[in-house]
């Protein structure tokens, strides 16, 4: 089921764009960039991130915020390990919060939440800053050649 979805919602739409005319390098650098901006250790900001990268960049949005949707978990999954590096790099007090108690805490007050989180959250964003280009240099240097052998598959057959 899994498998069907992925296919479904990713792979099939890039197809559609390598087919309409989308280089495999632009669309690697787009994929690439969803990828890095939709972990950003900020919950509910990936999607305008992603949104300024393509219109500034003039990538394709379609795809970076395709990704962008399938790493919402990955997002929160990464979001307690980015805090512990920030707290290490930053040699700061560790802060004993889950993303069970971050949920509960912004349900009751989201700008309360936002203090409490300030620094925390500012130590993981300087700690992503720090991983974020040279994972994009990894991702997009091992995408790129991946889209280029698709690229004949995606075209459609000239009649």
């Amino acid at each position: 089921m899994k498998d069907g979805l992925l296919k479904r919602r990713l792979v099939r739409p890039v197809r559609l764009l390598l087919q309409q005319g989308v280089t495999p390098e632009r669309m690697a650098l787009s994929l690439t960039l969803g990828v890095v901006l939709g972990i950003f250790p900020v919950l509910g900001t990936t999607t305008v991130l992603c949104a300024v990268a393509a219109v500034v960049l003039k990538l394709n949005l379609p795809a970076i915020q395709i990704v962008n949707y399938f790493l919402y978990p990955v997002q929160i999954a990464l979001l307690i390990p980015f805090f512990r590096l920030g707290e290490l790099v930053f040699r700061a007090p560790h802060f004993p919060v889950s993303v069970a108690q971050i949920r509960e805490m912004a349900h009751v007050s989201v700008w309360n939440t936002v203090q409490r989180l300030w620094t925390t959250t500012w130590h993981a964003i300087v700690v992503w800053g720090l991983l974020a280009p040279v994972a994009a240099g990894i991702f997009y240097c091992l995408l790129k050649p991946v889209l280029r052998r698709a690229l004949p598959a995606a075209r459609p057959p000239v009649v």
